[in-house]
């Protein structure tokens, strides 16, 4: 596999409740050549998420000090000292499995990666049909406080005005039909990585 390949990413980004983290659980059981990455996080550890699979949990402080060490390929304070971000090691640990980094990331990590990796890069932005359904989404999870969620809301509704600045936007409507789309971006960009 050459430098170019090796770099080649696909990246899955939306709103808090879009179902962007449904439709890459689906796409990482049926394409073996892709592997996740595990973002690190601040944010507490949730019941059954497993650390060095869902997220990497580490301090506040230390992940401060990582991004002083320029550890991050990308980093953002999401909610006060609530910081999510890429390790560059991990995309490091894909490339030595020889597989294709999968990301599943907020709308502004989403930016900050497709920015570094341009054409290599398939980036997919995924939205409900309608605010209210993303609402309703939210509410349904069951996850967070009533001032977690009116924040997570709020910060869902904005990052929807960014859906025109990525290559392709998705409309998760039914998570079957998403799942469907998903899978024909993923293997045109996957046959198009083996053209090159």
């Amino acid at each position: 596999m050459n430098q170019e390949e090796m770099n080649r990413l696909i990246l899955f980004c939306g709103p808090s409740g879009s179902g962007k983290t449904t439709i890459v659980k689906h796409l990482l059981s049926k394409y073996p050549v892709l592997s996740f990455s595990v973002s690190a996080t601040t944010r507490k550890q949730r019941n059954g998420e497993v650390n060095g699979t869902d997220y990497y949990f580490i301090s506040v402080e230390e992940f401060k000090s990582k991004i002083n060490n320029g550890d991050f390929l990308e980093w953002e304070e999401v909610y006060e000292n609530g910081f999510y971000g890429t390790l560059t090691s991990e995309i490091d640990r894909i490339n030595a499995l020889g597989k294709v980094a999968l990301f599943d990331v907020d709308v502004v990590g989403g930016l900050n990666i497709k920015s570094k990796f341009g054409s290599n890069l398939l980036d997919v932005f995924v939205r409900p049909p309608s605010p209210d359904d993303l609402r309703k989404r939210l509410v349904a999870r069951a996850t967070e406080t009533p001032e977690s969620l009116e924040r997570r809301i709020g910060k869902a509704a904005q990052e929807l005005s960014f859906g025109d600045r990525f290559s392709n936007i998705l409309v998760n409507d039914t998570i079957e039909q998403a799942c469907a789309q998903a899978d024909s971006l993923v293997e045109q960009f996957l046959a198009l990585r083996h053209t090159k």
